[in-house]
């Protein structure tokens, strides 16, 4: 009886699939840009990303946003029982546009909030 050949298959590891090159500071545009949406924190971002477009962007927003805020907050305190409804909805709206705001930045868009976003081309920087 002959011998009986063993057959041995070569160890190949597949290629590893090459990864999509994310540009440099992608994750901190993405914190920056949610920072720009949380009222007061828009400072952070506005101090620290000057030289990143996209970050500017939504900066320029969220300010436009934190003072539709600091607005309702005083008129809040002024007229507390007879716009109490009224301001509760613009509340809710101002919610709304922070989502939606946040949500852009996670998709890395540049996409103008539902009617504040054309009041950003009024800010000096």
């Amino acid at each position: 009886m002959p011998p009986q050949e063993q057959q041995t298959t070569p160890d190949v590891t597949p290629a590893a699939a090459p990864t999509p090159a994310t540009p440099a500071g992608t994750d901190n545009d993405t914190l920056m840009g949610i920072l720009a949406y949380l009222g007061p924190l828009v400072i952070i971002p506005y101090l620290t990303a000057k030289d990143r477009p996209f970050v500017q962007y939504h900066v320029r927003q969220g300010l436009v946003l934190f003072g539709l805020e600091l607005v309702l907050y005083v008129l809040t305190g002024m007229l507390f029982m007879l716009l109490l409804p009224l301001i509760g909805i613009l509340q809710l709206g101002v919610l709304i546009f922070t989502i939606i705001g946040i949500v852009n930045v996670v998709q890395h868009k540049e996409v103008p909030l539902p009617l504040i976003g054309g009041l950003t081309k009024h800010l000096p920087f």
